[in-house]
């Protein structure tokens, strides 16, 4: 099955992290990574009722990782696993100026 995560910063900044033959994290695996990520990087809840959904996870995540870490690729390689664990989608598209998470 094909699966990838693509995440764009920018018009000129897209990061995309083919998945084929690896396996996604276990779901609470991949819940705890992106916990821990948004942490570290201190991330701040998108909603004003402090609530953060998984989607608004992987947005400000990849939003505070920037090109340093998605250019990483043992770091996208980590994220995309995480991505496709959490959302239980083989396809993740991430647009962080648009705010959108597609599958």
């Amino acid at each position: 099955m094909h699966s990838e995560v693509t995440v764009i910063l920018s018009p000129e900044q897209e990061f995309r992290a083919d998945l084929r033959g690896v396996e996604p994290m276990a779901h609470e695996a991949a819940r705890r990574w992106l916990d821990e990520q948004f942490t570290t990087l201190d991330c701040e809840p998108l909603r004003p009722s402090g609530k953060v959904l998984l989607a608004d996870k992987l947005l400000t995540v990849a939003h505070a990782a920037g090109a340093a870490r998605l250019g990483n690729p043992d770091w996208l390689q980590a994220f995309a696993r995480a991505a496709t664990g959490v959302m239980a989608r083989p396809v993740i598209r991430i647009n962080v100026p648009a705010m959108t998470v597609g599958y």
